[in-house]
């Protein structure tokens, strides 16, 4: 008895550390499922990297939920999610878009990979502006405490859905309109200019974090749901490129609320 006495208290503190370190292990399956999307992207496999990244979306979804739950919050965690999140969501779609460029150019010149000539080495290379505006993003976000219950330009995640609805779309609804997106070097162009740009906008966006299910003050959320939801019943998985769309629509109508 007096052993577990003088135990009990090495006990709580080993699981209060434990407990503590689980949002970074959930930050950590994140980190690597980035890493992971990253490989196959590289190998051309874009509709599994697509998939992972989406995992990696979940990961950060939980490990937030966790470090509430838990009141597990440290200043480790917090520079570990920033990292995480530039993997899996700047650094991985830009690679994904990446193959799209390349796979495109050869498409319409397919002596490119010989001789990529100065437009087509341009297109190439926009996909590095993702990445970089990411981390840009992160860095204001961070430094800005007014983003608690709002954000100001589109967070990274949703960047990353921006990439991979379309690929996943594509890839199993064999969309004529979907895969004409994906092989068009100057639709690609614009659609990474506009989800770069948009994540260091000043746009005022919803935050996805509830903290109670009331209707006032959740106007945006709700509209975001049902709107998902009738689109996805009327064009299912072909609604997936919407998201974004009815997401930065939602959370101007909820500015009238």
């Amino acid at each position: 008895m007096k052993i577990f006495l003088f135990l009990h208290p090495f006990c709580d503190k080993i699981l209060y550390f434990r407990m503590k370190n689980i949002p970074n292990f959930i930050t950590s399956l994140n980190l690597g499922a980035g890493f992971v999307a990253i490989i196959y992207a590289s190998n051309g496999d874009l509709v599994t990297a697509s998939w992972l990244i989406l995992a990696a979306m979940v990961f950060d979804f939980l490990d937030g939920l966790s470090a509430r739950l838990m009141n597990a919050y440290s200043e480790i965690g917090k520079e570990l999610d920033s990292l995480a999140d530039v993997v899996s969501f700047g650094v991985a779609p830009a690679v994904i878009l990446y193959q799209l460029f390349y796979d495109s150019c050869l498409l319409y010149s397919p002596d490119a990979s010989e001789h990529i000539g100065f437009p087509l080495l341009i297109m190439i290379l926009i996909p590095a502006i993702m990445p970089v505006f990411s981390a840009l993003r992160l860095a204001r976000f961070n430094t800005d405490a007014s983003q608690a219950t709002t954000f100001k330009g589109l967070p990274m995640p949703a960047n990353a859905l921006g990439v991979i609805s379309l690929v996943i779309a594509a890839h199993y609804t064999q969309s004529d309109i979907l895969n004409f997106i994906l092989i068009t070097p100057y639709l690609l162009v614009i659609l990474t200019l506009i989800l770069s740009v948009l994540m260091v906008s000043r746009l005022p966006l919803l935050s996805m974090k509830i903290t109670s299910l009331k209707v006032k003050g959740n106007e945006g959320r709700y509209i975001l749901a049902v709107l998902v939801i009738i689109a996805f019943i009327i064009f299912g998985l072909k609604a997936a490129p919407l998201i974004i769309p009815v997401y930065i629509l939602s959370s101007l109508i909820a500015l009238f609320f």
